[in-house]
């Protein structure tokens, strides 16, 4: 067989050259090898990267003194698997457990094994041997070397510095994530937390109690107490017809009108409705039951409710409010502002579904709300009610009429009583007329009449135009204009005193009295008592009256106007005019506000004060209440039913018109004023009456009378104790 290209050679040094190996013949094995039989048995390699030879471990020197074995160059060269395979072994060349070492003869290089010998395992005689290909390496001396150091074996990875750098990882993740987290709870949170703060809102309104009205004793004439209001979801009622059949008898309405206030309903916004009202101001425990019968769709809810006490006590004064408490007429629409309050509210979060309750350290807000303020009026209730009964019983002699009672205190110009008939229940006002309603002492606009005689002759005596010794001739009429004027009570000429012309009501001496004074004097006297702007009493809407200019005077203008035509004014106007003659001269404003009660705490404000301003001197006051009190002392007077049994009582009685829109109404308004105890009065009362058949006189004097009478005896005043002087009508 030809020589391997790729076999080493050996010169005759020992040494090898190139790739050849030593033979003893051209091509043929030397005769001490093994193997001589062929050559590729002995070059096979084994897995292990091993000729056959080195696994049958003989080693023998053939022929030439050269060695069968392969240099670690060639190995490593040849044998891609070694570095792997020697990491296996233990990651060194010819580590003592598994490789072994072996010696060339002396003067020959040392050959070092790296790899172990397996006898067990033999390749297959058949195996050629390796070949590397290209040419021939170059045969050069075999160097002489040391052994080699054994190879450190690859350095693995610390597991401790792994797990180092894999905690590192996860705290700097941690970190992170807390670093971000302290953020989203601290910095970012309102801004997060508002986004959705408004769906998780819960807004429920506190009501603010409505303020009371109490007289001026304390008693309630009007006052909240606690009800409920019931309501409907029309989207979750189920049954409309069984759930209305369920409610009618406790909620007092029909069931056809209960299941309509159920039906479904859009909105303007195009939503459905989800709630509407089927009763307000229900008592609690009827809403208590209508709780135990779990309707579906229907709830109840905290409402207020107004009570007025009286019912028809001070009802045209007190007025009334909506469902909702809001004042509509009388006192409860004038102050309105302070009875009504301010409202609270309380905004929290809350959970939706089954967590729909407040969410514990959720945003929460609450708004206390501020109970409205109370009223104590002047009003005294008793003698309110004594008012209203009096004028009620006297106006029943004159169906369809209309008419006013009013009680006031001299000294302070307090109303103590403001009746008005027809009347109404405050608390079923819808079950009324609005006609009943008005407050006549305040709306009841009406030519006074004669009872304005005294606010003509007080300007007189002031003006120093008459004396109260003074005495006039008297004819039986007086032409002014184009419109003649006559007495009921003919003088006939004769000199007639004025207490005789007040007893007997001379519209003739009245006019010469005026003319005497002027027009503009009188004008400006009715403006000081009171006439031609209202009161400021407190009543909304209060009428004016209306004073005719100078300008506007024609000429039977000055003998309509001396006499209470010509003049609209209210019965309230008219009684203090009268209160002013009775307070020595000195008008007070009349009032109803005695004070106001801080809803919160509870403190009393007193009313605002009272206009005051002096219109008489006391002397003149004083001598006109005498002329007055010959209307209900001298025989024949027209005052003589309104005398009050034990007292001087000093008055007026009037007849006059009412007027509507500027247009008289058919006939007449019977009128008294008077005031008692004339000597020292205490009370002015003035009732004024409006019949359309007549007879309204016939009515006032009594009722005045009556209603004098018990506002007297219930502020005991004692009985006069001096007589009234004796009046002579027609001097000598």
């Amino acid at each position: 067989m030809p020589p391997r290209s790729d076999e080493p050679r050996r010169d005759a040094t020992g040494s090898r050259r190139g790739s050849s190996r030593a033979t003893g013949g051209r091509g043929e094995p030397r005769s001490g090898e093994p193997g001589a039989g062929g050559i590729s048995d002995a070059r096979a390699y084994t897995p292990r990267g091993r000729t056959i030879r080195e696994e049958r471990g003989t080693g023998r020197a053939g022929v030439g003194g050269g060695e069968q074995r392969r240099t670690p160059r060639s190995t490593r060269a040849g044998d891609p698997f070694r570095p792997a395979l020697q990491v296996l072994d233990g990651g060194r060349a010819g580590a003592t457990r598994a490789g072994r070492r072996e010696t060339a003869p002396a003067g020959r290089s040392t050959v070092v094994r790296t790899v172990t010998a397996r006898p067990d395992r033999a390749a297959p005689d058949d195996v050629p041997p390796r070949r590397r290909p290209g040419p021939r390496r170059p045969e050069r001396p075999a160097a002489r070397r040391s052994p080699r150091k054994p190879r450190k074996p690859p350095r693995l990875a610390d597991p401790r510095r792994r797990l180092r750098l894999g905690t590192l990882l996860v705290l700097s993740l941690f970190a992170t994530i807390g670093v971000r987290l302290v953020f989203l709870q601290a910095v970012d949170t309102p801004a997060y937390a508002g986004g959705g703060l408004a769906d998780r809102l819960i807004r429920i309104d506190l009501p603010a109690p409505r303020g009371a009205i109490y007289d001026r004793t304390g008693a309630p004439l009007a006052n909240s107490v606690e009800a409920r209001y019931v309501f409907a979801d029309p989207t979750q009622v189920k049954d409309r017809a069984a759930t209305a059949r369920a409610l009618s008898p406790l909620l007092g309405l029909p069931v056809s009108e209960l299941a309509d206030r159920m039906r479904p309903r859009t909105l303007e916004n195009g939503r459905n409705s989800q709630f509407e009202y089927l009763a307000r101001g229900v008592d609690v425990p009827v809403a208590k039951k209508i709780v135990a019968l779990e309707l579906a769709g229907i709830g109840v809810h905290r409402d207020e409710r107004r009570e007025v006490p009286g019912g028809d006590l001070a009802a045209n004064l007190l007025g009334f409010t909506s469902q909702d408490m809001v004042g509509l007429e009388g006192l409860e629409a004038r102050y309105d502002d302070l009875l009504r309050g301010e409202i609270g509210r309380k905004v929290y979060e809350a959970g939706l579904g089954k967590l729909d309750a407040p969410i514990p350290g959720g945003y929460s807000r609450t708004t206390p709300a501020k109970p409205g303020s109370s009223l104590a009026l002047t009003v005294e209730r008793d003698l309110q009610f004594k008012a209203q009964q009096a004028l009620k019983d006297q106006m029943a002699k004159a169906r369809g009429s209309v008419g006013a009672a009013i009680v006031l205190d001299v000294t302070n110009g307090e109303v103590l009583a403001q009746a008005s008939h027809p009347t109404y229940n405050a608390a079923k006002p819808n079950e009324s007329e609005p006609t009943a309603r008005e407050d006549a002492a305040t709306s009841f606009v009406v030519d006074p009449g004669s009872v304005h005689k005294a606010i003509t002759f007080g300007a007189a005596l002031q003006e120093g135009v008459i004396t109260p010794d003074t005495a006039l001739p008297i004819a039986d009429s007086i032409v002014r204009g184009d419109t003649t004027f006559r007495d009921t009570h003919p003088a006939n000429g004769r000199r007639m005193s004025l207490a005789g012309m007040m007893a007997f009501s001379s519209n003739v001496g009245t006019i010469e009295i005026a003319d005497k004074l002027g027009k503009e004097r009188l004008i400006d006297y009715q403006k000081r008592f009171g006439l031609g702007q209202p009161t400021g009493e407190g009543m909304p809407g209060e009428a004016g009256g209306r004073l005719l200019p100078a300008e506007a005077w024609s000429g039977s203008s000055y003998g309509s106007v001396p006499i209470g035509h010509s003049v609209d004014a209210t019965p309230l106007q008219m009684a203090a005019a009268y209160a002013a003659i009775a307070n020595d001269g000195t008008y007070v404003q009349p009032h109803l506000i005695k004070e106001v009660i801080d809803g919160k705490d509870g403190s009393r404000t007193p009313g605002k004060a009272p206009v005051t301003r002096s219109v008489l001197s006391p002397a003149n006051a004083a001598a006109l209440r005498t002329m007055l009190e010959a209307v209900t002392t001298v025989e024949g007077a027209t005052g003589r039913a309104a005398a009050v049994p034990g007292y001087r009582v000093a008055g007026k009685t009037g007849t006059g018109i009412r007027y509507v829109d500027g247009k008289q109404q058919p006939g007449e308004v019977g009128s008294f004023i008077g005031m008692a105890p004339a000597d020292k009065p205490r009370f002015v009362v003035a009732v004024f009456v409006w019949s359309p058949v007549g007879g309204g006189g016939d009515v006032a004097a009594p009722a005045f009378r009556e209603i004098m009478g018990f506002t007297l005896s219930r502020h005991r005043v004692p009985p006069s104790t001096a007589p009234a002087p004796k009046f002579e009508v027609f001097p000598r």
